[in-house]
């Protein structure tokens, strides 16, 4: 159940006048609260959207945000888009959220009910490994440090080959698959649950066709994920932008929040 602890809220009263008589009218009724709610994980951020709620006195949407679903939502902030944008979500911290309506009349709507939650991940751009057999000590990459490093140290969570056919290889005990041609690095929100690539009997490394366009998921063997997409290409390096996910075995490449209150509004679910 949500729980709102809300400051005072100013309602507007409307006053009608006929030649009759002089009355009183006053507008309770809310309007309905979002629904389809859904998240984009960013470095540090996420991105809020959901459906419109269709009504004429609609003055706009409250956005909160909780460490748990049943939890205090507090305010983060108010918009009359359809989305939002936290951008005080930090890497490594599950926030889940909630959205209201409010009409022009103060009436604030119940907290939508879809359990929405999300957790930042660090990213990078423009990062470049090379053919391990031409520059074996930069033809590696160790997401949790944001650093290349040689292909075959215990850090690498894949690296580079150009052996004819141009590869991005990971060992026995990292997974890795394509995910194929996309936009950005942001087309590909979250890990898939299988279709990994599979050990070749009698050989140490996994591995993939390297594509510029494409991109590439890869499960480590410490148990995070992380993703990358192949920008620049050619016989001696490839280029790339990533995006890992400090959480162990979270698959959002979409602990709790500092304790911290960034608006005067809490709320409960009802």
């Amino acid at each position: 159940m949500k729980y709102i602890i809300k400051s005072f809220l100013l309602i507007s009263v409307l006053f009608f006048t006929s030649c009759d008589d002089d009355f009183f009218y006053q507008d309770t009724t809310p309007p309905p609260p979002p629904t389809n709610i859904t998240t984009i994980t960013g470095d540090n951020m996420v991105k809020i959207e959901w459906t419109p709620v269709i009504v004429d006195d609609l003055a706009g949407y409250s956005v909160y945000y909780s460490d748990s679903y049943n939890g205090e939502y507090r305010l983060i902030g108010t918009t009359t888009n359809t989305s939002f944008i936290d951008y005080e979500a930090l890497n490594g911290i599950t926030t889940y959220y909630a959205i209201s309506t409010y009409d022009l009349n103060g009436n604030e709507s119940d907290l939508s009910y879809d359990v929405v939650y999300d957790t930042p991940r660090p990213e990078g751009f423009g990062q470049r490994i090379w053919d391990y057999k031409t520059h074996p000590q930069i033809s590696g990459y160790d997401f949790s440090e944001y650093s290349t490093v040689a292909f075959n140290s215990n850090e690498a969570d894949f690296f580079f080959e150009n052996s004819g056919t141009l590869y991005l290889n990971v060992w026995a005990d990292t997974d890795i698959q394509s995910m194929g041609r996309t936009n950005s690095i942001y087309d590909i929100s979250e890990a898939p649950l299988d279709g990994w690539v599979e050990l070749v009997k009698g050989e140490n490394v996994k591995y993939v066709h390297a594509v510029r366009g494409f991109t590439y998921v890869i499960w480590t063997n410490n148990n995070h994920f992380a993703k990358i997409r192949i920008e620049k290409i050619s016989l001696d390096y490839i280029e790339f932008d990533w995006a890992y996910q400090t959480v162990a075995g979270n698959v959002e490449l979409k602990v709790n929040r500092e304790n911290c209150i960034r608006g005067k509004v809490v709320v409960h679910r009802k």
